[in-house]
């Protein structure tokens, strides 16, 4: 499956850091251009919490955006 810009949200923004929300039945969103098509909403230090694998197993992972080029956006699991 490939992103979705229908399914994801901003949850809050201030100072220059969005919270963002998405969901997906994809399984992982941590792979190579996963959200590339986001590169102009996205920044780096952003968090997306993520509903993942919301048809098989679902589970809800935190994600910063720890890239962002313009055109390619790297995230990676947050750990606090």
């Amino acid at each position: 499956m490939a992103f979705e810009s229908k399914d994801l949200s901003v949850l809050a923004y201030a100072n220059n850091f969005t919270l963002w929300h998405y969901t997906t039945i994809d399984a992982a969103v941590t792979g190579v251009g996963y959200f590339n098509s986001a590169a102009t909403m996205l920044r780096v230090n952003d968090l997306i919490i993520a509903n993942i694998d919301t048809d098989g197993t679902p589970s809800t992972v935190f994600y910063i955006v720890t890239a962002n080029t313009g055109s390619a956006v790297t995230v990676a699991a947050f750990v606090a």
